[in-house]
C-alpha cells in the first residue's frame, strides 16, 4: 500500500534552484518538503565547486548574458542579479572575492563550507529533506515517488519542479523525467565543449590551456582560455560561445587578439629570410601550443599567413556528449 504524505510545498529537486525554492517558500512562513532521488544533496553544486564555484559575475549588465531573455527570466535576473548573489552568500557567512575578469568566488574556493552553512540555515528553518524520492509522475493531484522504503505520495498545497537538466546523470538529474511534463522542450547542450579529431602531431600538446586567444562565433566572443583534450576543446573560452557554435556558427580564433592584421603582417616580414615557424614564433611570439594549432587547422600555412592567424577556423565535430555538457538548455518551457 502507498504510504502518504502531506505538506503545504513539495520541492521536487535538490539542487541550487530547488534549495533556494526551498528557503523563500520556508522564509514566506510554509512547510516545506524536499524530495530528491539521490542520497544526499546539492552534488552537483559539490562537483561544480572542485573547480573554484563560481558564483556569479559582477558586471554592470549582467542580463546580457542571457541574451533575449522571456519576461519572467529577465524579471528574475533584474530582482536577484550579482549583487544579491553575493550578499546572500555573504549572510551564509561565506567571504567572496572577484577575480580579474569579474567572476566571484568564495575564498573557501570550494561549494562544501556553503553548501553545509546554507542546508544549517534551511533545517532551522523546518525545511525537510527525503533523499532517495525517484518522482515518476501524478496521481488525483498528489506527486509519486519511487523510495526505498516503497512507493510514496506526497500531497502538497503547490509543487515546485526543479529537476535539473540532463547532463552529468551520475551526479543527479539524468533528464529522464521530461517524459512525465507535457510541452518539455528537448535538451540540448548549453555550456559544453567540442570533438576535434587531432592530428597525431598534437598528442604532446593535450591536455596543455590556451591562453592570451580571442574565440569568436556569431555575435558571440570570449577571451577566456580554453584547453586541448584528447577528446576536443574544453573550458571557460569555449563555453562563452559555445551556444553559436552548436547552432551552426563557425568557430574561429584569433591567435593576436591586441594587435591588428597589418602589424601581425609587418612583423612576420620582419623574419626576412628565416622559416615561417621561426617568424611566427619569434616575430609574433606565438608559443607551440598555438603554432600546433595552425599547423592543424591550416595546413599548409598560406604564404601570406596574417589572416589565417588573426581568424583562424576551428574545425570541429560537433558538441560532446550531451551527458558530459556542464549545462543543458531544454527542459520545462
Amino acid at each position: 500500500m502507498d504510504r502518504m504524505v502531506e505538506t503545504e510545498a513539495l520541492v521536487i529537486g535538490a539542487g541550487p534552484a530547488g534549495l533556494m525554492a526551498a528557503e523563500v517558500l520556508s522564509t514566506a512562513g510554509h512547510a516545506v518538503l524536499v524530495a530528491d532521488r539521490m542520497p544526499s544533496v546539492g552534488r552537483k553544486f559539490l562537483m561544480a565547486g572542485k573547480s573554484g564555484l563560481n558564483l556569479t559575475k559582477a558586471e554592470r549588465d549582467f542580463a546580457a548574458a542571457y541574451g533575449a531573455a522571456p519576461p519572467a527570466l529577465a524579471a528574475a535576473l533584474d530582482g536577484f542579479g550579482p549583487d544579491e548573489v553575493m550578499a546572500w552568500a555573504e549572510g551564509l557567512g561565506q567571504p567572496l572575492f572577484t577575480g580579474s575578469t569579474g567572476r566571484v568566488f568564495p575564498v573557501a574556493m570550494k561549494a562544501s563550507p556553503l553548501l553545509r552553512a546554507w542546508l544549517g540555515q534551511l533545517e532551522r528553518a523546518g525545511v525537510s529533506f527525503r533523499t532517495r524520492h525517484r518522482w515518476t509522475g501524478w496521481d488525483s493531484g498528489a506527486a509519486l515517488f519511487d523510495a526505498p522504503e516503497g512507493r510514496v505520495r506526497i500531497a502538497a498545497g503547490a509543487t515546485v519542479l526543479a529537476l535539473g537538466g540532463a547532463s552529468w546523470a551520475r551526479l543527479g538529474s539524468d533528464g529522464g523525467w521530461a517524459g512525465l511534463v507535457e510541452g518539455t522542450v528537448p535538451f540540448r547542450p548549453a555550456n559544453c565543449g567540442f570533438a576535434v579529431d587531432w592530428s597525431a602531431h598534437m598528442a604532446p600538446h593535450l591536455g596543455a590551456p590556451v591562453k592570451g586567444v580571442r574565440l569568436t562565433a556569431g555575435p558571440l566572443s570570449s577571451r577566456g582560455e580554453f584547453v586541448l583534450t584528447a577528446k576536443g576543446i574544453e573550458g571557460g573560452g569555449v563555453y562563452e560561445v559555445s551556444a553559436a557554435v552548436r547552432d551552426g556558427a563557425p568557430l574561429r580564433l584569433d591567435l593576436k587578439p591586441d594587435w591588428t592584421e597589418a602589424r601581425v603582417r609587418a612583423a612576420l616580414a620582419r623574419g626576412g629570410k628565416a622559416s615561417l615557424s621561426n617568424r611566427l614564433r619569434k616575430g609574433l611570439r606565438l608559443g607551440p601550443v598555438q603554432i600546433a594549432l595552425l599547423q592543424e587547422f591550416a595546413r599548409p600555412l598560406p604564404r601570406d599567413p596574417a589572416g589565417i592567424v588573426k581568424a583562424l577556423p576551428l574545425c570541429h565535430g560537433g558538441p560532446l556528449p550531451l551527458d558530459e555538457a556542464l549545462s543543458t538548455a531544454g527542459g520545462l518551457s
